[in-house]
């Protein structure tokens, strides 16, 4: 079994990982990066980036990039069954940055490449089956795509693998929270629609809601909490192919602890909660680059940065996932009392500044400041 060395083994090669990878060689760190998957996901459950992402990555070159291929969301527009209800505008948020609209694939594709413009690349196929820690670092064992073993001594250690985090699960830390019992079927399908495609959409119906964004030329990503979200449109829209279809479960959950030791968890591995906004990837990009921070300072020498990275990050993820929570529960219209609540209960928020303003910064990921210290 072979042994190699790494300052930093980053463990998922999603847009936390990636994110974290690229941060890192910002500093002149460079990490290795693993994935079990043998290849990149063609398809993207987050659809936007928001400013505070925007903000974080322009040092990197990736925000410029991400401009140039995404499209602005002017607001979220709600109904009651397609009849105007209230709306929430994005456009004054953020003084430099909008909600930028772009399937995840291909931020994820933008982030790759700006690793390898440092020369970088997610090694695929490789899977983390064990690690420990001793006093000159991390331990951990790799099986490669041919079924060879292999260690790596890393200094650090970050465990960005999703919900079901392998590295999670072997530091033993507890993922806890709730969940809606109730499926989500989710389709990208082409459509013919009167609503514009500058907003997202809500539409309250009777049990739950019906969400709609308009992705690419034609194309709008629906999904709700009712059986047949396709059933629900607008009047007069008229569906085409569907190019993808899936559903998801909606769970609040937060890691016990951010890091145990030298080791990290960072995006779905430390958070997970509804979709509102792609907030989970965005706190994940924001967690990357507090980690990538703390890290920095702890290959100095500066050990209890590592620590700061979990007390930091617990911080911020604690009030998201519980707001995010509370506002879902509202929303997904069940039972009955609370759809009925719900309808009447938005308009007024939306008009109401100081309420209004509170909702604004959650969707868009501004309700913190990123504190590295």
């Amino acid at each position: 079994m072979s042994l190699r060395h790494s300052p930093v083994l980053i463990v998922g090669a999603g847009p936390t990982g990636l994110a974290a990878a690229l941060f890192l060689a910002e500093h002149h760190i460079r990490p290795r990066i693993i994935d079990k998957a043998p290849r990149p996901s063609e398809t993207s459950r987050a659809q936007v980036v928001n400013p505070r992402s925007l903000e974080l990555l322009e040092t990197t070159g990736i925000t410029a990039r991400i401009r140039g291929e995404g499209r602005p969301l002017a607001g979220a527009r709600f109904y009651d069954g397609w009849h105007d209800l209230a709306h929430l505008d994005f456009e004054d948020i953020h003084p430099r940055f909008p909600m930028t609209a772009l399937p995840q694939a291909r931020t994820e594709a933008l982030l790759l490449g700006a690793l390898v413009e440092h020369s970088i690349a997610p090694e695929r196929g490789v899977t983390l089956t064990g690690f420990a820690e001793e006093e000159d670092g991390i331990f951990a064992e790799l099986t490669r795509p041919d079924g060879t073993l292999e260690t790596v001594q890393a200094e650090f250690l970050l465990g960005a693998d999703g919900a079901h985090s392998t590295v999670r699960h072997l530091l033993g830390i507890e993922f806890e929270g709730s969940a809606f019992p109730e499926a989500w079927p989710l389709y990208d399908i082409q459509l013919e629609t009167s609503l514009d495609g500058d907003h997202a959409h809500i539409s309250f119906v009777d049990g739950g809601l019906i969400f709609m964004l308009h992705i690419e030329d034609g194309v709008w990503r629906v999904f709700g909490d009712v059986t047949a979200p396709l059933e629900y449109l607008p009047v007069g829209t008229v569906k085409g192919e569907i190019l993808w279809q899936s559903s998801f479960h909606i769970s609040h959950r937060l890691a016990a602890a951010e890091t145990a030791g030298r080791v990290a968890l960072a995006g779905d591995a430390a958070h997970i909660h509804s979709p509102v906004a792609a907030r989970g990837m965005n706190l994940g990009i924001e967690d990357a680059y507090v980690f990538a921070e703390c890290v920095r300072d702890a290959l100095g020498g500066d050990l209890s940065r590592i620590a700061d990275y979990s007390r930091l990050r617990h911080t911020v993820h604690a009030p998201v996932v519980r707001r995010i929570e509370r506002l879902t529960w509202l929303a997904r219209g069940q039972p009955s009392l609370v759809g009925t609540l719900r309808n009447h209960l938005l308009p007024g928020m939306t008009k109401f500044a100081p309420i209004a303003h509170e909702m604004l910064k959650l969707v868009t990921g501004l309700d913190h400041q990123v504190r590295v210290r």
